[in-house]
């Protein structure tokens, strides 16, 4: 029987933000997992952008499951779809990897929260299963756990990431925005000294440049990965 399961994750962040962070998601400190990362194939398509990227992850086997699988590493294909109308997100990954051994997939949904309209929700649906005999439930119970752990280590990675992308976004009329319950006020005003500091030097080097640093700046997601 295939493992399956459900979760919902609120990133406290507009879901213009949340789409523009997905692209820059790695590394961070929790993605040692993730080796690699590259775009095969991006188009736009009816106002909606496809791409098509793969991944390479470390692949740590327990003892006895390295019978079936020797390398230390796994192939992954995420395809995503950014639909700006609908604001939707909605991604698929797989393995290509290991594929006859075990096949692990994922979609998730990022739209804006129906609670918060400046908060999104991920939802996230899952599905392992494997065909070796005698050792099928054992493979998928494993594949299952991996993929939760690997969860909350992108929800606190994605948080990090997006936290370094908009630390303005850290309040808010409607509270904290930070994606955490503990928001480090002493944090938030460093953060904005800093981008203060960060802005007039940018200003003073296209004053002394004659360029504008600031004309390719956008909401939209980022082209490149």
């Amino acid at each position: 029987m295939v493992k399956y399961f459900e979760s919902n994750t609120v990133f406290h962040f507009t879901w213009e933000q949340v789409a523009q962070g997905f692209w820059k998601r790695y590394p961070n400190p929790e993605s040692q997992h993730v080796l690699s990362e590259d775009t095969v194939y991006r188009e736009v398509k009816d106002n909606k952008l496809i791409s098509k990227r793969l991944l390479t992850k470390t692949n740590r086997p327990p003892k006895w499951g390295e019978r079936f699988i020797s390398a230390r590493t796994v192939r992954i294909v995420e395809e995503s779809i950014v639909d700006l109308k609908q604001k939707t997100l909605t991604t698929y990954t797989r393995n290509i990897g290991y594929a006859s051994v075990m096949t692990a997939v994922e979609k998730v949904v990022y739209k804006p929260s129906e609670e918060n309209p400046d908060w999104t929700v991920a939802t996230r649906s899952a599905w392992v299963d494997s065909n070796v005999f005698g050792f099928g439930r054992a493979i998928q119970a494993f594949g299952m756990e991996r993929m939760k752990k690997n969860c909350q280590k992108m929800v606190v990675g994605f948080n990090y990431v997006l936290n370094s992308m908009f630390p303005k976004a850290q309040t808010g009329e409607h509270g904290p925005t930070t994606g955490s319950s503990n928001v480090n006020m002493s944090s938030v005003q460093t953060g904005k000294e800093k981008l203060k500091d960060a802005a007039k030097k940018a200003s003073d080097l296209a004053k002394a440049k004659a360029e504008s640093l600031y004309a390719s700046a956008s909401c939209q997601p980022s082209q490149s990965s």
